[in-house]
């Protein structure tokens, strides 16, 4: 196929698709003639997964070529694709702006708690100690329960990864959905997150019911009146 048709196939505007063959993001397609060039369904499938690392992973493209280089490392164990994946994807800081070291503790103590078993030199750390800083600046020092209540989340997220990594067939599969799964495990969270957060405050904070006027109460009144009375 010609790159209009992977564009139309992957649906995804022809510019994108230039895009992302300009950074390196898309591999070369066949040349069959000087100005010709045939693409394959697997071009289809990169454009669709680099969309879905910039667009909805919210990925940069230098963090996207790191995710993409090591789903294309074909003798990398596992654990080191899912190590260089997590690297990647972690939004790292300037020491500036680095976790507190009480943070890092009181995360570290929890993981401990629960018994993970997680190296302390896991991104993960960082990214929830600078959380744990932020919401001190506003004076919430988080409770271990409300801590722990997070934990138990992650946890039963985590489980649903792994077994969905084992429904896929084949190393590639499986590497795949690792790194994948992580970048998209984000915002899939974060956005049922919030919509459980819309549930779990409905009865706390009611929303008011709408004002009803007299103008639209006389208004109802004459539709209703109007629409009882048969035309003879």
């Amino acid at each position: 196929m010609r790159i209009s048709e992977l564009a139309r196939e992957a649906a995804t505007p022809l510019t994108a698709v230039k895009y992302y063959q300009r950074e390196g993001l898309l591999p070369a397609g066949e040349k069959t003639a000087p100005n010709q060039t045939t693409y394959d369904r697997r071009h289809v499938d990169r454009v669709r997964l680099v969309r879905a690392l910039l667009e909805t992973g919210g990925l940069s493209i230098a963090v996207a070529k790191q995710v993409l280089a090591v789903l294309d490392t074909d003798d990398a164990p596992l654990a080191e694709v899912f190590e260089v994946a997590q690297y990647a994807i972690t939004d790292t800081r300037s020491p500036e702006t680095a976790a507190s070291r009480e943070a890092r503790a009181r995360i570290a103590d929890r993981v401990a708690a629960a018994g993970w078993a997680a190296t302390t030199d896991n991104p993960g750390h960082e990214t929830a100690a600078r959380a744990l800083d932020g919401l001190a600046t506003i004076g919430f020092d988080a409770p271990d329960d409300y801590l722990d209540a997070y934990l138990t989340a992650a946890a039963t997220a985590a489980r649903a990864d792994v077994a969905a990594l084992q429904s896929r067939d084949g190393r590639d599969s499986v590497a795949e959905l690792m790194v994948i799964g992580t970048v998209l495990g984000d915002p899939l969270f974060a956005g049922l997150r919030r919509i459980a957060q819309e549930d779990a405050t409905h009865d706390l904070f009611p929303v008011p019911a709408a004002p009803t006027t007299s103008a639209t109460t006389a208004t109802s009144a004459t539709t209703a009146t109007s629409g009882s009375v048969e035309p003879r």
